[in-house]
């Protein structure tokens, strides 16, 4: 299969997905999440396949969702289309999915690395849920994952005043698995993909649904109340002003309208 936004390869029993749009820093707009999350179903469906790593670059894993796609639209809209739903198709991905991360994690960066089952960073890795300085909330799991992982001290800064944290603090946070040198995350990456694509291919899915079941056990409901919010934000001025300003690259002048 062909692909424009994702570049797609086999390590052994280890699916590769890499993000690429480049001079985009890998933003998520639709066209490359629905790429992704094919790839992912076909590495799913395939049974020489034992575990799957995402990635970036080494400058970005991915610096947010695409801002111009959706900043003109209403709330009907964005409801109606549902851009955020593709996220979700990550969850029934039966096999593990661990992204090695590089550089800027943001917004919806930060959302699909969390929905990954492991993260494996690089010391210049940096984590963030900015979308309240463009007047929406995250939507696609940021504030029902991250608080999962970090707490909700952390996650209310995080996601209330734009805090971005580095590596080891993410590390000491147990918002990821590990930390290495720049030019051994996607190695180290896929040596753990490598490991676990190694054991019982029934046990591991066995082991993946088990543990999904706990940690999603009140994670729907509230995943579907955040998306509700993040589109609702859509009928308000200041979601039109804060995308305007991200694209314009300004200052925003919210009015609380």
């Amino acid at each position: 299969m062909t692909y424009l936004s994702i570049l797609v390869e086999t390590r052994g029993r280890v699916g590769l997905v890499a993000l690429n749009r480049p001079r985009a820093l890998n933003a998520l707009n639709y066209a490359l999440m629905d790429e992704l999350m094919r790839a992912l179903a076909i590495f799913d469906a395939d049974d020489a396949i034992g575990a799957i790593v995402i990635t970036g670059s080494d400058q970005a894993f991915a610096a947010g969702a695409d801002i111009k796609e959706m900043a003109n639209k209403s709330a009907a809209d964005m409801t109606q289309n549902d851009p955020i739903s593709i996220y979700g198709q990550i969850r029934s991905i039966r096999k593990p999915v661990i992204a090695a991360v590089s550089g800027w994690a943001l917004g919806g960066g930060c959302e699909l690395a969390l929905s990954c089952d492991m993260i494996v960073a690089s010391e210049t890795a940096q984590f963030g849920l900015p979308e309240t300085t463009i007047g929406v909330i995250p939507g696609a799991g940021g504030t029902q994952r991250l608080i999962r992982a970090v707490g909700k001290a952390t996650a209310m800064e995080m996601i209330l005043n734009d805090r971005k944290i580095n590596a080891q603090t993410a590390l000491h946070s147990r918002l990821v698995n590990r930390v290495v040198p720049v030019d051994a995350y996607l190695n180290e990456a896929l040596q753990l993909a490598e490991q676990i694509a190694a054991r019982a291919p029934l046990a591991i899915l066995a082991a993946k649904r088990a543990i999904n079941h706990s940690y999603e056990s009140f994670l729907g409901a509230g995943l579907e109340e955040e998306r509700r919010i993040f589109y609702d934000l859509f009928n308000t001025e200041d979601q039109k002003e804060g995308m305007r300003a991200f694209i314009e690259k300004r200052k925003p002048a919210w009015t609380g309208r």
